[in-house]
């Protein structure tokens, strides 16, 4: 287990007053990074931004990596492990809520509505801290800015392209909705679901909507087939949460037509893989059952796959040890694993690592928007708070062995 290291108390005493010389600089970047969002292996301005803030701290930047990834070393005063800091940059296609934000998005229909611009803000925050703490520190940092988080495609790709290489341990942290201002979400084992896409595409037989009976509907069938994937997560046959869900359906192209195909297109998210094995193949199965009974043809495929997001028992120790130690008394608690999912996953799959929540919902301002809503937005008095405990976390795995 990991012992406290012998710069603790210099460190401690040297990290909060660094924290707060960059807060306004990391508010300034998280406000210019949320008016000028860009899409998944679009985040061309943002690498751009991130690699040069990089180089003004002396790391050795690398860019283009994964597509528009950014790798960024900062090496301290002697030999330690290396340890990666993760950040994502992308945002989402959705048109953001009218409000009188001065740094809403400019960019129609792309917004940042998952907190990666703050994850972004708070990383390079973390950047310029630890080069400041230089001294205090051995071992090695890798700032790692990824892109395309939300597609499940961009760690998958700088792990490809060496990301991982010599590094010994990962960190990182979301930004979370739901959880008050300022409080840390942490705890081992599966944290975040595993995703699968799939998508059914269901084939009938068109014609005029006004003589149904020459027609086999598809939208009809489609829905059947919804009602019932959406139910099938609730049964006693699995072990832990699991959730299915429709997000897309296209049918049809007049109201007075009955269409030759209906597509759905979802993700089921679980926290088992037993339980994900079982739930996919009972899908299949009932939606075939249904297809055929309903006399039209079934095509069901999956797609991209995102692992669950698995902290380290023994990592997510020490980080939870270092953070309860220099954060206020009662506001490092034990996370409630969630359904969301996070390609983080992929890197806790090759290296033992942590990823913990930080909240952004002001409790006096009633409920929050959630993530991926128009009008979502965070309690920028979080930022501090973050910064400080990815930085601490970053310190603390630097002083294992």
């Amino acid at each position: 287990m990991f012992q406290t290291h012998h710069r603790e108390r210099p460190l401690g005493e040297a990290l909060r007053p660094e924290v707060t010389r960059v807060r306004d600089k990391v508010l300034r970047i998280r406000r210019h990074l949320h008016a000028h969002p860009e899409l998944a292996f679009q985040e061309v301005r943002t690498a751009a931004l991130v690699a040069g803030h990089c180089r003004e701290l002396g790391l050795r930047v690398r860019t283009g990596i994964g597509g528009t990834g950014v790798l960024a070393d900062l090496t301290g005063t002697g030999p330690g492990p290396t340890v990666l800091v993760r950040a994502d940059m992308d945002a989402l296609p959705i048109d953001e809520g009218e409000d009188d934000r001065p740094h809403r998005s400019t960019m129609p229909g792309v917004m940042h509505a998952c907190g990666h611009d703050g994850h972004v803000a708070v990383a390079l925050g973390v950047a310029e801290v630890l080069a400041r703490l230089r001294p205090h520190w051995t071992g090695r940092v890798r700032m790692c800015f990824q892109p395309a988080e939300e597609i499940d495609a961009g760690a998958e790709r700088m792990i490809e392209e060496g990301a991982l290489r010599s590094v010994d341990y990962a960190v990182g942290l979301h930004l979370q909705a739901g959880l008050p201002t300022g409080v840390v979400g942490i705890g081992p084992g599966v944290q975040w679901a595993s995703s699968d896409e799939l998508r059914i595409l269901v084939r009938g037989k068109g014609g005029h909507a006004g003589d149904p009976r020459d027609t086999v509907d598809p939208i009809a069938v489609a829905a059947r087939i919804l009602l019932e994937l959406q139910a099938i997560p609730c049964s006693p046959r699995l072990r832990a949460r699991a959730v299915a869900t429709v997000g897309q359906i296209h049918a049809g192209t007049a109201p007075n037509v009955v269409p030759e195909v209906a597509e759905l297109a979802g993700t089921v998210r679980t926290m088992d893989e037993d339980d994900r094995r079982w739930l996919l193949a009972e899908m299949e199965h009932t939606a075939r059952v249904i297809a055929s009974a309903g006399r039209t043809e079934l095509d069901f495929s999956m797609g991209a796959h995102c692992p669950a997001v698995m902290c380290d028992p023994d990592v997510t120790g020490t980080v939870h040890e270092a953070l309860a130690a220099s954060l206020p008394a009662g506001t490092v608690v034990p996370a409630e694993p969630g359904t969301a999912s996070d390609d983080m996953g992929r890197f806790l799959r090759e290296v033992p690592g942590c990823y913990f929540r930080v909240g952004i919902s002001d409790p006096s301002a009633g409920e929050p928007y959630p993530h991926h809503h128009p009008r979502f937005d965070i309690d920028e008095r979080a930022l501090p708070v973050a910064t400080h405990a990815l930085a601490r976390a970053a310190l603390a795995l630097l002083g294992r062995p």
